[in-house]
């Protein structure tokens, strides 16, 4: 699977397994990730795709600035992961419900 600049994965495997990160770049079977945190856009994971799961993208002002290739500070980032995570873990909470 082919995943896009700015798209935001899961990480299935590794000592990050269950990570929410972005996609910086991807290439040959492998991406670029980041999250910001433990692994800033200067220094990002390379990861085979088979280990990432994409759930979604975010119309984020950080998301849409790594998009059009504008530099991106890893504090943006980590809040634009965050605001992700945190209207995902709302829309499973009113699945739940309903």
């Amino acid at each position: 699977m082919a995943y896009t600049k700015g798209e935001i994965v899961l990480s299935l495997k590794g000592h990050d397994a269950g990570g929410l990160f972005c996609v910086l770049d991807a290439q040959d079977g492998f991406a670029l990730i980041a999250d910001g945190k433990g692994r800033k856009l200067a220094a990002p994971k390379r990861k085979r795709e088979s280990h990432l799961r994409g759930v979604g993208t975010s119309a984020h002002p950080a998301i849409l600035g790594l998009q059009r290739g504008e530099s991106v500070s890893d504090r943006a980032l980590r809040r634009a992961l965050a605001a992700f995570r945190d209207s995902e873990q709302t829309k499973m909470e009113v699945n739940q419900i309903v």
